[in-house]
């Protein structure tokens, strides 16, 4: 079969979509985009408050759980991943943040070359369209829209002045030169819409005669010659088909799928490749290894004044204002989403040097992430470390594509991780306790006053944690034996592949992901071409 493309990206996600709208501005290459889920049609995908349906939605999130983990008491954990164009991006909490300056110098120092902070600055420059306008930190006219949080919330306020009467700083830019202090979020939104990766990526590049969009298409292995891949196999509506390229296929499917088509496909640890009767293509121990992600612990508690986010939904006439708020002015609840203020601070000060957890500070609180709010007015605090030492894995279970791989999270098996846990859940009860918050909670309804000493704490971590969404690493860019992709995220041992989403992170970023896998697309979308332009 004919090469009819020159790239195919698999996954239509946070990364993917930059890929193929970044690829496609050059009319003469030809790209095709695979997405398993269906278009981003949904106005709950465009609403900013509506991803508390989406979490839940078969139909735009692949919905897993995760294997039963030992250090959480043999609990299954709920891992929301999108399944629509934009992926994650369409379903996520819009909360744009890249991380620290030493997150990317410990990727450099690692031997990834240019990964290094002053390296990567660039491309969250260009992606960035900050409705502040262009500074030395952040640009003005890139496609991810970013936005401030337009009015200010009363109980943010005392969130933010408690954190600062424990030693916090207020701080009106957690992406600016210093990541630590108290203060709003800024949103991917744009003019109280969602602005997810299809949107700003996909939107301009839909009508070119160079990129082809296919929904629904389901990849289930690659195609190789010998040791370099050629195309994909995928299914459509109930069909087997494939795909071909002359120059590059590029994974984009996320940590948990990407190491699992590479899996299938022969590239990844031969002793479990061998165990499913799968031929060896390259034997990469790495594949599907050093799993990382946020866990994060959400005290809720009952706020003594009714102005909470409960309070509008639990009422007809608060309905009714919040529709309105949006309708007329695209300002309210509906047009942040739930989290809006945030606190990067260092829990364990001895031992960390820069903020070591981070907290999301909603204005709602409900039993879950996603679910309905609570009858009374609440609020919620969750906080989460930001780099774990615990490693987890995804391993097929099966040759069945269709399969979901064994997902092994691993969370709190180290002392470092189950120490900061704890640190972070009394640092959050700390502000609670602050004078400026101490007016507004009624009382801690999560854990509880009877949770009190460390094991208890603990014990609370284990039975209540939750993922905050931020799976990554399993496909690890490196130069060492475990390493599954290069600096320039080839996968070793083969051609014409490629890794480009979050699991080529060698070590999670100090925040959420979304904006680090857009500069991740941007970056190689550079590489590609330079690597393009030395084979012609």
């Amino acid at each position: 079969m004919s090469a009819d493309f020159d790239y195919i990206v698999v996954g239509a996600g946070s990364a993917g979509c930059v890929l193929a709208g970044r690829l496609s501005e050059n009319p003469a290459t030809r790209v095709l985009l695979l997405e398993a889920g269906p278009p981003d049609r949904s106005l709950w995908i465009h609403l900013p408050i509506g991803y508390g349906k989406s979490m839940w939605s078969e139909t735009y999130n692949w919905c897993f759980h995760t294997d039963p983990d030992p250090n959480m008491n043999g609990r299954r954990i709920y891992w929301p991943r999108g399944k629509t164009l934009g992926g994650s991006s369409s379903i996520n909490g819009l909360i744009y943040i890249r991380g620290q300056r030493e997150d990317y110098d410990g990727w450099a120092a690692q031997g990834n070359a240019g990964w290094a902070y002053d390296d990567v600055l660039p491309y969250f420059v260009r992606s960035e369209g900050n409705q502040r306008g262009a500074m030395p930190l952040h640009g003005a006219d890139g496609p991810l829209k970013v936005s401030d949080i337009g009015a200010r919330h009363e109980l943010i306020e005392a969130f933010i002045a408690g954190a600062a009467q424990t030693g916090v700083p207020r701080t009106e830019d957690f992406n600016g030169a210093r990541q630590e202090g108290a203060g709003y979020y800024q949103l991917t939104t744009h003019r109280g819409w969602r602005c997810s990766t299809a949107g700003a990526y996909l939107g301009p590049a839909r009508r070119r005669t160079n990129l082809r969009i296919e929904t629904g298409a389901f990849a289930a292995g690659l195609v190789l010659e010998g040791r370099r891949a050629v195309g994909v196999r995928y299914r459509q509506g109930g069909a087997m088909k494939l795909a071909r390229c002359s120059a590059e296929v590029l994974l984009a499917a996320g940590s948990i799928q990407s190491p699992q088509l590479l899996q299938l496909s022969g590239i990844g640890p031969q002793a479990l490749l061998q165990r499913h009767g799968i031929p060896v293509v390259v034997d990469a121990a790495g594949v599907g290894e050093n799993l990382q992600d946020h866990l994060q612990m959400r005290l809720g508690f009952e706020c003594t004044r009714p102005i909470t986010t409960n309070d509008q939904l639990n009422s007809v006439f608060g309905q009714v204002g919040l529709g309105l708020q949006w309708l007329l002015f695209r300002r309210g609840a509906l047009a942040v989403g739930i989290n809006q203020g945030g606190c990067f601070m260092r829990a364990l000060p001895g031992e960390a040097r820069t903020p070591d957890i981070q907290f999301h500070v909603a204005t709602l609180s409900a039993d879950m992430a996603g679910g309905k709010v609570h009858p009374y007015p609440g609020f919620t605090m969750s906080v989460c470390q930001l780099r774990p030492e615990s490693r987890g894995h995804i391993r097929i279970r099966s040759t069945d594509p269709f399969e979901p791989p064994e997902m092994q999270p691993n969370y709190l098996a180290t002392d470092l991780d189950r120490r900061t846990a704890v640190a972070g859940m009394k640092a959050a009860r700390a502000i609670a306790a602050s004078p400026a918050m101490r007016p507004y909670v009624k009382r801690e309804v999560k854990p509880g006053p009877d949770v009190a000493d460390d094991a208890a704490l603990l014990e609370f971590c284990r039975n209540h944690g939750a993922t905050i969404f931020h799976p990554t690493g399993t496909c690890r860019m490196g130069s060492d034996a475990l390493a599954v992709v290069d600096a320039r995220l080839r996968v070793h041992g083969m051609a014409g592949l490629r890794v480009v989403d979050c699991s080529a992170m060698p070590t999670l970023v100090s925040g959420n992901t979304n904006a680090p896998a857009v500069m991740m697309a941007e970056k190689a979308v550079d590489m590609i071409r330079e690597d393009a332009a030395r084979q012609a």
